[in-house]
């Protein structure tokens, strides 16, 4: 192993054998919290997963909050999200969740502050954490965690892209496996084991495009664009989370122009930090995730069955 992974998994251990054996505190905030996080940076489908899960609640008339940290944002503190606002004020994903599940999101580094102002200004209910598996500090009585097939042969930072090893999936009590991520070489302790189907909602585009993103993996955008027949003359990565600024626009527009494309395509978290500069990439082509959960119903009654172990079922 490399040594600095080596380093890197002690220190993990330490801090979750402290919290295993109670001697670093967790606070509890009062309506229950799921989490739904995952082992490596970036890049295992948390936002849709959660986009999804939202939508499942809002059909069972179940009322529910999202509490992030607003990875990326240039503001501090504890904020609640306006759908209206800038992925600078509030962060890229925290913004497009508040966007599409059109519920309260609040951004915060400490995320029992977070839905602490959640409780203040809505009353407790069902709060969503997302990416919270390292957030150990606040309290949950539902731990989701999604695996890719290359989580399970990945390794350790900064060696590799797992931020805990595989063995942690012992706290976890749900794992969602993405495609045809194997069960094998898994470590399982009876947790329930679901399953999604990701992919993308192919654009009715027929131009020759530049495919761009800023997302954690995007050659895997790429190849789903091309798949789903799309024609891509070149292709531009940004940094996951990437701020556009008028300079990558001119980039943009200088490599369509030498690709001889006509249009381009990139993803709606991008089109979330584009924001008013989406209007100088026209034609662009906006691409959503597609997410199917397998046996949805049976999720969310999990859920609710242990969240009832511990409070009355939310309002």
């Amino acid at each position: 192993m490399n040594p600095l992974a080596a380093l890197y998994g002690g220190v993990v251990r330490v801090r979750n054998a402290l919290y295993d054996r109670g001697a670093l505190s967790v606070r509890r905030l009062q309506g229950p919290v799921v989490s739904i996080g995952n082992l490596a940076v970036g890049g295992s489908g948390k936002t849709p997963f959660l986009i999804a899960l939202g939508e499942l609640l809002k059909q069972r008339g179940i009322a529910f909050d999202v509490l992030s940290r607003g990875y990326g944002r240039a503001s501090r503190g504890v904020r609640l999200v306006d759908p209206e606002g800038s992925p600078r004020a509030f962060g890229d994903e925290p913004l497009l969740i508040a966007r599409k599940l059109r519920a309260p999101v609040i951004v915060g580094e400490d995320r029992f502050k977070a839905g602490a102002l959640a409780e203040q200004r809505f009353g407790p209910r069902l709060h969503l954490l997302d990416d919270g598996f390292q957030h150990r500090l606040l309290a949950r009585d539902f731990d989701i965690v999604l695996i890719t097939a290359t989580d399970a042969r990945d390794g350790l930072l900064p060696a590799g892209r797992l931020r805990e090893p595989l063995s942690s999936l012992a706290r976890a009590d749900a794992i969602v496996l993405t495609n045809d991520t194997p069960l094998d070489g898994l470590p399982l302790h009876n947790q329930q084991v679901w399953r999604v189907t990701r992919g993308i909602e192919p654009p009715a585009v027929t131009e020759r495009c530049v495919g761009f993103c800023g997302i954690a993996r995007p050659q895997n955008f790429f190849t789903e664009l091309s798949v789903a027949g799309v024609t891509l003359s070149d292709t531009k990565a940004f940094a996951d989370h990437h701020a556009y600024t008028k300079a990558d626009i001119r980039r943009l527009q200088r490599l369509r122009d030498r690709a001889a494309a006509a249009a381009f395509v990139t993803t709606e978290k991008d089109e979330t930090n584009l924001g008013p500069l989406a209007a100088e990439l026209s034609p662009l082509y906006i691409v959503p995730v597609r997410l199917e959960l397998h046996a949805p119903g049976e999720m969310i009654d999990a859920i609710l069955a242990r969240i009832a172990q511990h409070h009355t079922r939310p309002a």
